[in-house]
């Protein structure tokens, strides 16, 4: 058994001591993951997972980038979370968490969507990123900022009953644009809101990038570098496809590449709106402003009816985002309308089927939706 460090600052080798008992990690390998620092993206069905075993492991310190609060669809995956955080933002509640399972892992929060406004601060701070996002701007916005700053990206995606990882831009491998050089387009992107997941696949892939971080952290083993892994859990088939880094791809960075690749109003709520087909935006400050004026706007709420239950601005009217085409007799064409979703994602869908393709012209969508207009 190892001897119990004399260094105060020491990682705990007693408390380790199963992992390093292995020669490829050792003491000096504890001590390298306890002065790591690793930024997660996401503290959701990925990120839950990657999250504790790398607390569990030792790691030294934690970034926790997520806007979001837990909702009780969340808890079937998302097992950081009880019934009691409900409510609560979701790096909180991570974070109250992990400091039960390991004290001496610290934990840096941000309450916030990643942006290109704040990509290259949050990425710069760390050693490591793991991407546990659910949409393509985000993957893109990370990869890119990772080239920027010469860091890896551990990368993990789910649909359904598959799921992939990959490690990008790791000891001159290859980036996520060698793999996918642009974005897909709205048509072909899943609809992040309405997508469906077994409660077991976040949990399988996510534990795979947290090894994959670990393997990156301690230098061990054959790093998922230049190869996808692929799992389906129906039959529990693995696959692993190789790809090579791309010379002109690989070079793309958050100063060479299309700023348009970090917006997509079908999941991102964050697109800047202009006048002509793209979505007209409100934002929080704005719309208390205008609720508190004589003439204020309706509110028209397109989440799901449980989602209204639980929490929703006075006078909102619920129809949801799955009804409006049906309903858009009801909403008035001779005053400003307000849509309000949970992250702005849907009220953008909304504000684009009625000012598109039903003739609505004073519509807007409330931009980071109820999720930052609560909050501020």
């Amino acid at each position: 058994m190892p001897a119990a460090p004399t260094d105060p600052a020491a990682p705990d080798l007693l408390r380790y001591r199963r992992q390093v008992q292995l020669p490829e990690v050792g003491a000096a390998g504890q001590a390298r993951l306890a002065g790591a620092r690793v930024l997660v993206v996401g503290a959701g069905g990925l990120g839950c997972p990657v999250l504790l075993y790398l607390a569990a492991a030792g790691v030294g310190t934690l970034g926790l980038a997520d806007a979001d609060r837990v909702e009780a669809h969340n808890l079937p995956r998302q097992t950081l979370y009880g019934t009691a955080d409900v409510g609560a933002r979701k790096v909180e509640a991570a974070a109250r968490a992990l400091a039960r399972l390991n004290a001496d892992t610290r934990t840096e929060l941000h309450p916030v969507r990643v942006r290109p406004d704040n990509v290259r601060a949050l990425v710069g701070a760390y050693d490591l990123v793991v991407d546990g996002s659910d949409n393509f701007p985000t993957r893109y916005l990370l990869s890119d900022a990772c080239v920027s700053l010469g860091r890896p990206l551990v990368s993990g995606a789910i649909y359904r009953f598959e799921g992939q990882v990959s490690v990008f831009n790791y000891d001159g491998g290859p980036t996520y644009r060698c793999l996918f050089p642009v974005p897909p387009g709205a048509a072909e992107a899943p609809d992040c809101n309405v997508t469906g997941v077994l409660n077991v696949l976040p949990g399988l892939v996510g534990l795979v990038q947290a090894t994959e971080a670990l393997k990156v952290l301690l230098g061990l083993g054959e790093v998922l570098s230049g190869r996808l892994w692929l799992l389906d859990v129906r039959s529990f088939q693995t696959r692993l496809l190789r790809f090579r880094r791309d010379p002109v791809r690989s070079l793309l960075n958050l100063d060479t590449a299309d700023p348009a690749d970090y917006l997509d109003p079908a999941c991102d709520p964050t697109t800047t709106p202009v006048e002509g087909n793209n979505y007209l935006n409100i934002n929080a400050d704005e719309l208390r402003v205008a609720l508190a004026g004589p003439d204020p706007p309706l509110l028209l709420d397109v989440r799901r009816p449980d989602e209204f239950a639980r929490q929703h601005l006075p006078g909102s009217v619920p129809v949801p985002l799955a009804e409006l085409a049906a309903r858009a007799i009801e909403v008035p064409r001779d005053r400003l309308v307000v849509v309000v979703c949970q992250s702005g994602a849907r009220s953008a869908q909304a504000v684009r089927l009625l000012r598109e393709e039903l003739g609505f012209d004073e519509v807007r969508s409330l931009a980071g939706g109820l999720a930052e207009y609560f909050d501020g």
